[in-house]
C-alpha cells in the first residue's frame, strides 16, 4: 500500500477552502504576507479542524502586490521579522483553537529561491526552529533546504502536481508555457509515477529519479477542486492512501 499527504496552499484569498479541504490531510495557510489577513487565517483554521487537516503556515514575502511571486529587495532583518511574524500569527490562532501548528511552508519566489540559495535556506530554517523545532519544514526534492535541514529540522519532501519541472528538480517558471498542468488527467499522469515509482517525467520528458512524502495542489489554480477530486479517484484506483 502506497500512501501520500496532500496538500494545498490556502486562505490566500480565493475563497474555495470550504471545497478543498475536505480532500486534503494538511494545509497551508497564508499568513498575511503575500495574501490573506486574520480573519480569514481564523476561518481557514476552522475548516481545517472540522475536517482533521494538519494546520501549517504558509509565509512569503511581504508583497501582496505580487503575491510573494517575484524576489523582493528586502534586508535580512526586515525578512527574518516578517517570517517570524507570519508563522506566529498562524502558530498563535491554531492553538487559541486548542490546535497544534504541525508544519511550514515557505511560499512563492521565497520558496524557490531557499531551494537554491544557501543563506535564504539556513535563514529560513533558523526562524522556524527558533519558534518550535518539531515543526516540519515542507522542502523541494534534492534542494538546497532540504540538504541544510537534515538534523536541524524534520522535513517532508514534496512535490506539485499541477507544475512542471525542469531537469535540476526547479519549477518551470509560471511565465512560460505548459509550466502549470490544468488538465485533471495530465495531473495524474504526471503524480502517479513520482509516488509508485520514484519518478519524475520533466518538461523536456526526460525521466529522473524523484522521491515526494507530500503532494501539492495549488488553491489558486483556476481547476484546483476540480483536480483534487480526479486525483482522489486517481490516487484510491493506484491503491495510494491520502494520510
Amino acid at each position: 500500500m502506497y500512501s501520500i499527504d496532500l496538500n494545498s496552499d490556502v486562505g490566500e484569498g480565493v475563497g474555495n477552502e470550504a471545497q478543498l479541504l475536505p480532500l486534503l490531510s494538511s494545509c497551508n495557510i497564508a499568513c498575511g504576507g503575500h495574501a490573506g489577513d486574520d480573519a480569514i487565517i481564523q476561518r481557514t483554521i476552522q475548516i481545517a479542524i472540522a475536517h482533521n487537516v494538519k494546520i501549517g503556515a504558509h509565509p512569503g514575502y511581504p508583497d501582496k502586490e505580487n503575491f510573494g511571486r517575484t524576489i523582493l529587495d528586502i534586508s535580512t532583518t526586515d525578512l527574518r521579522k516578517s517570517l517570524i511574524e507570519q508563522i506566529q500569527t498562524v502558530k498563535i490562532f491554531a492553538e487559541r483553537q486548542h490546535q497544534k501548528l504541525h508544519h511550514v511552508k515557505v511560499h512563492g519566489a521565497l520558496y524557490n529561491l531557499a531551494a537554491v540559495d544557501i543563506s535564504i535556506a539556513k535563514l529560513i530554517i533558523d526562524v522556524v526552529k527558533g519558534i518550535d523545532d518539531q515543526l516540519f519544514l515542507y522542502v523541494p526534492y534534492q534542494s538546497v533546504i532540504q540538504k541544510e535541514s537534515v538534523g536541524v529540522l524534520q522535513t517532508k519532501i514534496e512535490g506539485f502536481a499541477d507544475r512542471r519541472y525542469h531537469n535540476d528538480y526547479t519549477l518551470v517558471s509560471r511565465t512560460l508555457p505548459k509550466a502549470v498542468i490544468q488538465n485533471s488527467n495530465e495531473v495524474l499522469a504526471h503524480i502517479i509515477p513520482m509516488i509508485k515509482e520514484q519518478q519524475l517525467t520533466t518538461i523536456t520528458n526526460d525521466t529522473l529519479p524523484f522521491h515526494i512524502e507530500t503532494l501539492c495542489v495549488h488553491g489558486d489554480t483556476p481547476k484546483a477542486f476540480q483536480i483534487l477530486k480526479e486525483i482522489h479517484l486517481g490516487l484510491k484506483g493506484h491503491q495510494i492512501e491520502i494520510c
